[in-house]
């Protein structure tokens, strides 16, 4: 293994080759995504609140309640709800 002023080149170059890997198929992934939105959109569904809906899924059931209570309580400060 080489030494380039103290850096293990071949294992500096098998980490960032091994990141652009990943990058590309993060990119790919990403384009995939898109894809889904947009069958998803020309099918009639308001992509907005899928995002929403996705990223509600990620929370904890108790976080999530949470924050639809403090939605609801500043609703009904701001005058928004009937």
């Amino acid at each position: 293994m080489t030494d380039v002023g103290g850096i293990a080149a071949e294992r500096l170059k098998s980490f960032i080759e091994r990141i652009e890997r990943l990058e590309e198929e993060k990119k790919g992934i990403g384009d995939d995504i898109k894809e889904i939105f947009a069958e998803a959109k020309g099918t009639g569904f308001d992509t907005k609140i899928m995002r929403q809906i996705l990223r509600l899924r990620k929370m904890d059931t108790a976080d999530r309640q949470e924050q639809e209570t403090m939605l609801e309580l500043y609703k009904q400060a701001l005058g928004m709800v009937d």
